[in-house]
């Protein structure tokens, strides 16, 4: 016998605002990525490749938007990314309209 569960809105907002954080994540995540295999390369390991395989695909068609819109500034031999800071304010102002209009 199974049971069904009615999902309400605030079920559902829950769940959207919940894929809105893992996505943050994501792209923190690639940020630290970026940081760490520019000062020191990964070793390959077949775990670790896949990890940071799926961070990567996941999280860089949506950077490249605003990499076409921000290039990266050049500091001298450094090169600077302002590109996830404008991708994570874009997230977090459509995660607040997104979630505020299913839950209300």
């Amino acid at each position: 016998m199974s049971l069904l569960v009615a999902l309400t809105r605030d079920d559902v907002a829950a769940y959207v605002n919940a894929l809105f954080t893992v996505y943050f994540v994501l792209i923190i995540a690639r940020i630290v990525l970026s940081w760490v295999q520019q000062f020191r390369p990964l070793p390959y390991n077949r775990p670790l490749r896949a990890v940071t395989g799926f961070v990567e695909e996941t999280v860089d068609p949506y950077l490249n938007v605003f990499r076409r819109v921000l290039p990266t500034l050049n500091l001298g031999g450094l090169g600077l990314d302002l590109s996830p800071i404008l991708a994570i304010i874009v997230l977090v102002l459509a995660q607040s309209l997104v979630v505020g209009l299913i839950s209300s």
